[in-house]
């Protein structure tokens, strides 16, 4: 779509009615370049290719006009369009990996689901920087903070209990977690804690660590996995063979609640797959990424090309009025 940056000058296109005018008037005003006693002679004379070219000079130069006045109005294409700048959240995804999360109170197992549905949390977090970090009876980094969703990925798939000394160490998980984010340039800092268990060791207490997470701008939102009453265990009976025996669900709620609470985020009892994929989708929709639109025009100058184009009218007109349609002085 062509615009035109100064529309006004268009109102030029009105001298083309007096040049026409004058033109009009000067043809029949009819003064003859040579006079003759009578043109008897000549009516019998066809009209030749000159007597029908003989207004083209005129008529180049009205073209002409045209295209000088448009050029002057400034022809230009327009082109309207937007970028989006995402500033993304750090998050660091902090989990239990003791041995009590192959519990089956969730097929297969807590460990399973919970590795699967933090995946879909990665992969729905586009534009995001976020960590692994997984405890046990001790805390390490999986992964540090990192956009590379296909590595994130790989590194979370390889997790698995027995990686380290058993265990629920909250607070150093937690720690652990802060320590990652501490230096952290984000919009937003949050930790998503999950475990099925009561903290039973560590160096850190639990509600130590949220207060540092506090005095950091840390949200940690905390999530207790585990079904009410008893869960089948994997354990071995006195000869080795693999058996289910069922152990009563402890999570120490309160911990995790003041946690939560401490920091700004919010606590979850997850108690199926189902469930627990509803917690990740409401923090999800919780911590959104700022993005920051920016609306933009781009002109294209077209008056080049018409004043280019009114030069060549120009030149062809006179031209023609010099080499083929020369009059007797």
């Amino acid at each position: 779509m062509i615009t035109f940056a100064h529309p006004a000058l268009l109102w030029l296109l009105w001298l083309l009615v007096p040049m026409v005018g004058w033109y009009v008037w000067r043809l029949r005003r009819g003064e003859a370049a040579l006079k003759i006693s009578t043109l008897e002679s000549f009516r019998a004379t066809g009209r030749t290719l000159r007597w029908w070219l003989r207004h083209l000079p005129f008529m180049c130069v009205c073209v002409a006009t045209i295209l000088i006045i448009i050029a002057l109005a400034r022809p230009q294409t327009s082109e309207s369009g937007s970028s989006s700048t995402t500033r993304g959240i750090d998050i660091v995804l902090a989990l239990d990996i003791s041995s009590s999360m192959l519990a089956r109170d969730f097929n297969p197992d807590r460990i399973a689901v919970a590795k699967d549905v933090a995946a879909n949390f990665i992969n729905d977090r586009a534009g995001d920087r976020i960590g692994l970090v997984v405890f046990a009876g001790e805390s390490f980094t999986q992964s540090p903070l990192t956009t590379d969703c296909a590595t994130l990925l790989t590194l979370l798939a390889q997790v698995e209990t027995g990686l380290i000394e058993d265990g629920t160490a909250i607070g150093s998980g937690l720690a652990t977690a802060i320590n990652r984010l501490r230096e952290s340039d984000g919009v937003s800092k949050v930790v998503i804690l999950l475990t099925d268990g009561v903290n039973n060791t560590g160096r850190v207490a639990p509600l130590t660590a949220a207060e540092i997470a506090k005095s950091l701008g840390i949200k940690v939102y905390t999530i207790g996995v585990g079904s009410h009453g008893t869960a089948p265990y994997p354990a071995r009976d006195a000869w080795g063979n693999p058996v289910m025996v069922n152990m009563p669900v402890e999570i120490d709620e309160e911990v995790l609640t003041n946690i939560a609470s401490e920091t700004g985020g919010q606590y979850f009892r997850a108690t199926d797959r189902r469930s627990l994929q509803a917690i990740y989708d409401e923090i999800n929709q919780l911590e959104t990424s700022e993005i920051e639109t920016n609306e933009f025009t781009r002109h294209t100058e077209l008056f080049g090309r018409y004043v280019l184009a009114a030069l060549i009218v120009l030149i062809a007109g006179f031209l023609l009025n010099l080499l083929y349609l020369r009059q007797i002085p």
